[in-house]
């Protein structure tokens, strides 16, 4: 079964705010944000896949990117634009989309203000790997690297090493690992080597703790790692569930529970990250968790007609290889929470940066 898996942008912080003077929400946009890297899942993916010779985790084919100037499909997992997107635009970094650094037109210019690194299908479990075959946490860090280089080689060592310290880090996976790990197949390697899903989640949380070691370790310093979303909620899991539940289609109470208690094992790592190992950083939790059920509990408040299957095809399956140039979509993706049958559309990814510029962003300096 293809399964790709969103975890998708951003909102709510809960650790460690500075002090009430240092800034306001309105003050987002200070150009003391130099860049904007992103890394993770399809999520923050802006085309980086494309090239990859496994077609599964692809998108950068019909009907994807319907929404997109000239309706053309650049790798994104949605019918427009991308959180990440709206994010670097809010920043002021760049006038319309965040390229992926794999973009054969990206240029010197365009990375000296940020790209995402991020392939859809990734996750931090070798094991998801393994089965989607796309690129890695650790071959994201490796473009990273190569892309400092460029930045360095295009503006010098000094000025190039304050735009890394100076750049906001956009860390979101995980979520591939849990569906394909966990709830998606009956017999799995992880299944049989812990006893509960809360031991693979402390599994998970150590490796991104790594990551962000490692990326601190290249000057990185302020950070957005995004939490869980409600997976029991996702269009997917609500036809998969339905199978059990005899055709009705609700949301898994049990995987929403399991993200709840990730999502608050996330804030306490980064609380004591911040304050024990990363010194002169910056770490903000993004929930994405209470703005996508909100969505979800109350869609009239967003003019939602459908928040419980995707746009394209049934809405009930279809998503990455399976959302086809030949897959009908509604007639009105605005009127959509979801894209496909994981990822949301466009208008739900401006929703929930919306929330994040009201709740996170003030505390970033």
């Amino acid at each position: 079964m293809l399964v790709t898996v969103l975890v998708f942008c951003f909102a709510t912080l809960i650790i460690l705010p500075p002090s009430p003077t240092t800034c306001t929400a309105s003050s987002f946009s200070s150009p003391s944000v130099s860049a904007l890297f992103a890394f993770g899942d399809s999520t923050v993916d802006t085309g980086m896949n494309n090239g990859l010779s496994i077609p599964l985790y692809k998108c950068n084919h019909p009907p994807y990117g319907k929404d997109l100037p000239g309706q053309v499909p650049t790798g994104r997992y949605s019918n427009g634009k991308i959180g990440a997107d709206f994010m670097a635009s809010n920043l002021g970094l760049k006038e319309d989309l965040l390229p992926s650094y794999l973009d054969p037109k990206l240029t010197d210019l365009d990375l000296l203000t940020g790209v995402s690194f991020a392939s859809g299908g990734c996750g931090l479990d070798d094991l998801t790997l393994q089965l989607t075959q796309v690129y890695s946490m650790e071959d994201q860090l490796e473009y990273f690297d190569e892309a400092v280089e460029r930045i360095k080689t295009s503006v010098g060592e000094k000025n190039g090493s304050e735009i890394v310290e100076n750049a906001l880090f956009v860390v979101g996976v995980g979520t591939n690992d849990l569906i394909l790990n966990v709830y998606d197949f009956p017999l799995t390697q992880r299944k049989s080597q812990f006893t509960s899903i809360d031991q693979y989640s402390d599994f998970l949380l150590q490796k991104l703790g790594s990551f962000i070691q490692a990326l601190y370790s290249r000057g990185a310093r302020r950070f957005m790692v995004v939490g869980f979303p409600p997976i029991g909620c996702l269009p997917l899991q609500q036809t998969l569930g339905g199978i059990i539940n005899l055709r009705r289609r609700v949301c898994i109470t049990q995987q929403n529970i399991d993200c709840q208690t990730y999502n608050s094992k996330l804030q306490a790592l980064l609380s004591s990250l911040q304050t024990t190992l990363l010194p002169s950083s910056r770490l903000l939790y993004y929930d994405i968790y209470n703005p996508m059920i909100d969505m979800f509990n109350n869609p009239d408040k967003y003019g939602f007609v459908q928040v419980s299957e995707g746009c394209c095809g049934t809405g009930l399956v279809e998503l990455g290889l399976l959302c086809s140039r030949f897959s009908r979509t509604c007639p009105d993706a605005s009127k959509y929470m979801f894209w496909d049958t994981v990822h949301p559309t466009e208008v739900a990814f401006s929703v929930v940066v919306d929330y994040n510029q009201k709740t996170v962003l003030q505390f970033l300096n």
